[in-house]
């Protein structure tokens, strides 16, 4: 069993077992709790297997008077001190298959109950490299390795109970096509009526396997007579929170949800292939889109979907107002909201590599006014 730690793929000890592992439902955490029959420990690593957060979870000895330090000197996990827990004796060996693993909405963090009861949660904001480490049951102090977790109950157990029902809802029958079409009702509403739709479009990036969840489809809204060009918009993105919101907005509930669009005179094929690349983006590499961000393609520029030959356009800025920038009268699309969370719809406009680095090194709001100064439209042609 390995220390607890960031950012490294230490191998266990030999006596070391594994009582559960999990993969989150997005594929972007994996959940490892194991054994050495003195201490139990839970880890959250990446799709890397970089520890991301851990927590001790047990001890299953007597514990010490004071910190473990034989142990922790031999990269073991420590058995936590007698003033820190609540079973001094030890407590027994943990039956993995009565334990529930309840993943966040977000995909950044999960719990584990036994018996009902929460045994220790691995929250998104859990970081060994500062000394933050998951919440566990079993700890009556704050530690390196775990706090206590009644410290934060009254956040988790309304939070456990809305993952519960998350993801219960996600498996219902019918559950997907009454979320869809509240969606396109809502752009038939603002945008008119729908030409072609795409179906999962993450498939497209994975080619053609199985992706994680989120589903996401897009929606194409022709252009018409107080219009001449197509919006095309993303439906599913909406459907969960994303992740890591909670790292830097206090309250997450306006920031948490958004669908992506895109208005252009392109061939809509072409134009709309910009979004298997975004679709699942937050999730698969858990962080969210916020509105000002630039996202750098992952390919070449010349295979930018909404390029050019001259592959002029290497990434994209994310903006809630597009108005800031020339074109015509952006459509309204506020209005829908999703278990009480306001949707935000995101534009699309292409930069270029420079643009990209400016922003990163000037911030977004100086892109923005460069580019209205340069007569920068946010209708894609």
């Amino acid at each position: 069993m390995s220390v607890l730690r960031r950012g490294t793929a230490s191998p266990r000890g030999p006596a070391a077992t594994i009582v559960h592992a999990e993969a989150s439902p997005y594929g972007s955490r994996r959940l490892l709790v194991e054994s050495d029959g003195a201490v139990t420990v839970a880890y959250l690593r990446d799709a890397r297997d970089s520890v991301i957060g851990a927590v001790w979870v047990a001890n299953h000895r007597k514990a010490p008077a004071s910190l473990d330090r034989p142990r922790l000197e031999a990269g073991s996990a420590p058995l936590l001190p007698e003033s820190h827990v609540a079973h001094p004796q030890g407590r027994e060996a943990l039956d993995g298959s009565t334990l529930e693993v309840v993943w966040f909405e977000e995909g950044d963090g999960v719990a584990v109950l036994e018996a009902g009861d929460p045994l220790f949660v691995i929250p998104g904001w859990s970081d060994m490299g500062r000394g933050i480490p998951g919440y566990a049951r079993d700890a009556t102090a704050q530690s390196p390795f775990a706090f206590p977790i009644e410290e934060e109950i009254a956040e988790f157990g309304p939070r456990i109970e809305r993952a519960r029902e998350h993801w219960k809802m996600c498996r219902a029958d019918g559950s997907w096509a009454q979320f869809q079409q509240s969606v396109l009702g809502h752009l038939l509403q603002r945008l008119g009526p729908g030409g072609h739709y795409w179906h999962d479009v993450g498939r497209q990036l994975s080619g053609g396997r199985t992706s994680p969840s989120p589903t996401v489809g897009v929606t194409e809204r022709p252009a018409r007579g107080d219009r001449d060009f197509t919006i095309l918009s993303s439906v599913g993105m909406s459907r969960q929170r994303m992740p890591t919101v909670e790292l830097y907005e206090d309250d997450v509930a306006p920031y948490a949800r958004i669908e992506l669009a895109v208005a252009s005179t392109l061939p809509s094929q072409r134009a709309g292939s910009i979004f298997p690349w975004l679709a699942q983006y937050p999730w698969r590499s858990v962080t969210w889109f916020a509105p000002g961000d630039v996202v750098k393609w992952y390919h070449e520029a010349r295979t930018f979907p909404l390029g050019n030959d001259e592959g002029e356009w290497e990434g994209v800025l994310l903006l809630e107002d597009p108005g800031r920038l020339n074109g015509p009268a952006v459509p309204a699309l506020t209005g829908l909201s999703v278990d009480g969370d306001p949707v935000r719809w995101l534009w699309l406009v292409p930069i270029t590599g420079e643009e990209h680095r400016y922003a990163k090194s000037e911030g977004s709001d100086a892109l923005i006014r460069r580019l209205a100064q340069q007569g920068r439209s946010w209708l894609v042609s």
